[in-house]
């Protein structure tokens, strides 16, 4: 009890000084060097891809399966609903306010105080991975998809996401589309051309109305949102020769983006086009041996709604971590210490049902 009391207060010392430094998505240099400082004093070894910071267990052994412990220290920018200073780690009322202190911060530090409990451990069933990457804001290239050819083959990982400690074994995926719609010109006072917006708004109902079969338990049904509309015109007389808008897909783990791609194809007027088939729905099977750890500690198996850099990862992942996802990107964010400090104790007895 007394090395988790020491791990907490670390591990809080650590989120305040990385809420004081800002870590907007491309721009995390200052807080990957405040993270490798923290692992410098611990005198673990670490290396660094980009602003993503990894090191391994001191008992690394290639022989062994590997799991990979990851959060991200990027964050939003700051909302304008911001009563406090985002950037100042206040502490009130058991709480710890600031930029992502809730997402991703506190499930950062606490996966980071797990991994400095079993560092140097000897006689691991894994070898355990610390990464802390960059850019999961904006599903950026030069986050963990950067960092995990770098990596030694992972067996399974644990994504540190704010989900109340409950398990998320689904994730939704996301696809944006582009659909431009192409008609004829023409002068709005006479019986010519072909109304571009009119096929669009055709399409747009289409979309509105549309249920894809397959159901999932955990993630529910795709959903099709138009989320943007526009013409080239700029007059109000002219027949609009070309209308364009975009659809955000929430996709669920039945169907592939191929799928979707061919339905939307063989319905739609428009001319579409994906811009990025990255974001994959994910499953980690609910029997999987770090499931069943999860389940033993009183946990519930979900589906997520939100996106994270489990979808970029092509092994089994679990999201799990302190924190409610409902706090994220919010105006005046906080995290409560006490989930914190569940989190470390959280995170560890969750690796021991597995090492």
């Amino acid at each position: 009890m007394d090395d988790i009391k020491i791990l907490y207060t670390e591990a809080v010392d650590l989120l305040k000084q990385l809420i004081a430094i800002p870590s907007f998505s491309r721009e995390e240099e200052r807080t990957a060097a405040c993270i490798a400082q923290f692992l410098n004093k611990k005198e673990i070894p670490y290396k660094q891809v980009g602003n993503n910071i990894w090191a391994t267990n001191l008992y690394f052994d290639e022989h062994k399966p590997s799991i990979l412990l990851n959060s991200h220290h990027d964050t939003v920018k700051p909302n304008s609903g911001y009563q406090l200073n985002p950037f100042d780690p206040i502490v009130a009322n058991e709480k710890l306010f600031g930029l992502g202190s809730n997402d991703a911060g506190g499930c950062l530090v606490a996966l980071l105080a797990c991994f400095v409990y079993f560092y140097n451990k000897p006689s691991l069933g894994y070898n355990l991975i610390i990464a802390a990457t960059a850019e999961e804001e904006i599903s950026g290239k030069n986050g963990v998809e950067a960092l995990i050819p770098q990596l030694p083959t992972i067996d399974f990982a644990i994504v540190g996401e704010p989900t109340l400690l409950d398990l998320a074994i689904a994730e939704r995926g996301l696809m944006v589309v582009d659909a431009k719609v192409t008609g004829i010109a023409g002068h709005a006072a006479r019986n010519e051309g072909e109304n571009a917006l009119y096929k669009a708004v055709k399409d747009i109902e289409w979309i509105r109305q549309y249920h894809f079969d397959k159901v999932s338990n955990l993630l529910g049904s795709i959903k099709m949102t138009v989320t943007s509309f526009n013409t080239e015109n700029k007059q109000h007389n002219m027949v609009p020769a070309s209308a364009e808008y975009l659809i955000d897909i929430r996709v669920n783990e039945l169907y592939q983006f191929e799928e979707i791609l061919g339905t939307l194809k063989a319905n739609l007027n428009a001319d579409i086009l994906p811009r990025s088939t990255r974001i994959k729905s994910t499953l980690i099977s609910n029997n999987h041996p770090i499931v069943k750890a999860g389940e033993a500690l009183g946990s519930v198996c979900y589906g997520s709604p939100t996106t994270s850099d489990k979808a970029l990862m092509p092994f089994p992942a679990l999201k799990v971590g302190p924190g409610d996802s409902a706090r994220s990107h919010t105006a005046d964010e906080f995290i409560y210490l006490l989930e914190i400090e569940k989190g470390i104790e959280y995170y560890i007895n969750l690796l021991k049902g597995v090492l």
